[in-house]
């Protein structure tokens, strides 16, 4: 029997908001998340369901520290459609004083105008969706911009926003080491506090997924793909920028705050199309169809597709899995018992030992966190702690 501690968990109350615009000029090839082309027309509406279903949820303004804005592409929008976007935010949501309001934007589509609005709105922080420099590498990605984009974008964005973030993806099919090489370096030039730099997923379901399966893509090799990996440790180290995460480096201090409410399982809103949320120990999906969420809201219904709710030791599992991903903080015990319930190592001993002993994790008694090594087969251990 494993020992639990009755306490008041840190998955009840959100304080994190997501927020999801769908609309894109393309849906790239890659891409897994519910966004959608050729449907600009239909942003109005989409605004006005969107402000409705915060309404039906939130009777009554929250506060909260962290507002993310996703999608899709939020700054495909006009600079009116913006406008009325952080309206509708503002008006259920109160941003803690020093909290951290994110929205994505897209090289090609941000511009003086639109970041002037977002900046007027409150928006404090820009993640900005770079994926690469290389003309190649972008036209293989179906990214609709080029190197020159990004860095027009940041003359945008950096005057404007104290904080930001680019991303990155490295193990993009034809790529090489000098070319990966060379997206870190300019990318480093422009000075970031923060960098996300992925590897390429082959999700199910994506162009690029059926692209490989018909043997039209080739991958990488893994020996590569993990010399652009190490690179990328070794590179943002060098430059200042910790590895807080997986794949995500920063300065001390500009860590992305919404991401590390995902990462230490607390509580979240979530609002939009395909939209997740994670409130009272219920985790529930919105539905990724267009036409069904705007009938949905519209009616009054709910647009959740699916509901979960773990029991504890799995809710426990669950945390501790996402607390693996922090490679600097780990598994800290003291916080994992205060926000789980449950002793760690009566939960995971097993699994804790086993892959120390293979020079996977660390344990220093206190914490446990992913080796240098451990780093790169991360998905091996995440994967036995579920």
């Amino acid at each position: 029997m494993i020992d639990r501690v009755v306490q008041s968990p840190p998955w009840l109350s959100p304080r994190a908001a997501y927020i999801h615009v769908p609309f894109c000029k393309h849906k790239c090839g890659y891409c897994d998340f519910a966004s959608l082309a050729g449907q600009d027309h239909q942003a109005d509406r989409y605004l006005a369901a969107l402000a409705r279903e915060i309404r039906d949820q939130l009777a009554e303004p929250c506060q909260v520290d962290s507002i993310f804005v996703g999608g899709g592409t939020p700054t495909r929008l006009t600079p009116d459609q913006l406008a009325r976007l952080t309206g509708i935010i503002r008006d259920r949501f109160i941003l803690t004083p020093g909290g951290e309001w994110t929205v994505e934007a897209n090289p090609g589509t941000l511009d003086a105008a639109k970041a002037d609005v977002l900046l007027e709105s409150g928006v404090n922080r820009i993640s900005l969706g770079a994926q690469s420099y290389q003309p190649g590498l972008l036209q293989t990605l179906e990214r609709e911009h080029g190197g020159d984009d990004v860095d027009r974008a940041l003359e945008i964005v950096r005057p404007r926003f104290g904080r930001w973030s680019m991303d990155l993806i490295f193990g993009v099919p034809g790529a090489s080491i000098e070319q990966w090489q060379d997206d870190l370096d300019r990318a480093l030039r422009s000075q970031p506090e923060h960098l996300s730099c992925y590897g390429l997923v082959y999700e199910k379901g994506t162009e690029l997924h059926r692209a490989l399966r018909e043997q039209k893509v080739v991958p990488v090799e893994e020996s590569l793909e993990r010399e652009m990996q190490e690179v990328t440790i070794d590179r943002l180290r060098y430059a200042g920028l910790a590895q807080y995460e997986i794949s995500n480096f920063a300065c001390p201090g500009h860590e992305c705050r919404h991401n590390l409410v995902y990462w230490a399982n607390d509580a979240y809103h979530g609002f939009g199309l395909g939209a997740a949320r994670y409130v009272e120990g219920v985790r529930s999906v919105n539905t990724r169809e267009l036409s069904a969420y705007l009938k949905r809201v519209e009616a009054g219904e709910s647009a959740v597709t699916a509901t979960e709710r773990l029991g504890p030791e799995e809710r426990a599992r669950e945390t501790a899995m996402l607390m693996t991903r922090r490679t600097s903080l780990g598994i800290e015990r003291g916080e994992f018992l205060e926000r789980t319930g449950f002793e760690l190592d009566a939960l995971l001993g097993e699994v804790i030992a086993r892959f120390t002993a293979r020079g996977l994790l660390e344990d220093d008694g206190r914490r446990v966190r992913l080796s240098a090594e451990g780093v790169f087969l991360a998905d091996l251990v995440l994967r036995e702690m579920v």
